[in-house]
């Protein structure tokens, strides 16, 4: 779990996301409302709902382009219970939340890259479930 997990107020401009997520060379923000997550900004949301829109990102707000309402998991939960969700959802992102604090990040990548026994929990599942079409790139590199 990425514990120092960059964050966004979701009222901020898709300018200043874009301008924090290439300051940090990162994929997602977590989007804060008072201090607790309300929702993740991908790139993947970028492309679709700014770009793909042709929304001015000096006036779009996080808050009107990010995935919402946000999947969470929680720091106690087993790693494959984490990976079911992710599957489920069809996300590679989950903030990990305990009582609306966030304490961290799992990402599908980072769990494949350094966690050896996950490459046999995710092969199984990509075998018995539909890999979901925006994680099979994924799960083809590093499972294939």
């Amino acid at each position: 779990m990425i514990k120092d997990v960059v964050t966004i107020d979701e009222e901020a401009t898709v300018k200043e996301a874009v301008e924090l997520m290439n300051k940090h060379e990162i994929g997602c923000l977590v989007a804060m409302k008072k201090e607790k997550p309300s929702g993740i900004l991908t790139e993947r949301d970028l492309l679709r709902r700014v770009l793909g829109k042709s929304k001015d990102p000096e006036n779009t707000k996080v808050s009107k382009v990010m995935s919402k309402p946000i999947v969470v998991g929680k720091p106690k939960m087993e790693v494959e219970e984490a990976v079911r969700l992710m599957f489920k959802m069809k996300i590679k992102k989950l903030p990990v939340v305990e009582k609306g604090r966030l304490l961290g990040l799992i990402t599908l990548t980072d769990l494949v890259r350094f966690q050896p026994q996950m490459i046999s929990i995710i092969k199984k599942l990509s075998i018995n479930e539909l890999t979901p079409k925006r994680m099979k790139k994924v799960v083809d590199y590093y499972i294939a």
